[in-house]
């Protein structure tokens, strides 16, 4: 809620919204189920490189990874490796953007906006 309220100070943040409970139930239940899938509207703001990025990300199968060189081959940007780490860094919508299925050419985790730990857990719950 604080990275809410920082990220939004202006915003008057209003609990007990059916609608929103609903998105939140959601989510978490793909969290805990990642095989269900995730269908949400969402407001990705990026430059084009990384809007192209993440919707590769989003095509990664629950309970697969994809190196960083992958995702950059696929984009049609080989040479893109570094930026596309950049790219999934970048990205400020966990889960629905699975970044923490991006994993080092050598299938070693690396780096993850929210902690290694954290993509550990993701990818262990996927791949049960």
């Amino acid at each position: 809620m604080q990275d809410l309220e920082d990220k939004f100070p202006k915003a008057n943040l209003i609990g007990a919204d059916q609608g929103f409970e609903q998105l939140v139930a959601q989510v978490v239940g793909f969290v805990e189920a990642p095989g269900i899938g995730l269908d949400l509207p969402l407001d990705l703001q990026g430059t084009a490189f990384q809007e192209r990025v993440w919707q590769a990300l989003r095509e990664i199968p629950a309970g697969s990874t994809a190196s960083y060189a992958e995702i950059a081959e696929r984009i049609g940007a080989p040479k893109a490796v570094r930026a596309v780490a950049k790219a999934c860094g970048a990205n400020s919508i966990a889960v629905a953007v699975p970044c923490h299925r991006v994993v080092r050419s050598d299938g070693n985790l690396s780096g993850y906006r929210w902690g290694v730990e954290r993509k550990q857990q993701l990818l262990e719950r996927e791949r049960r």
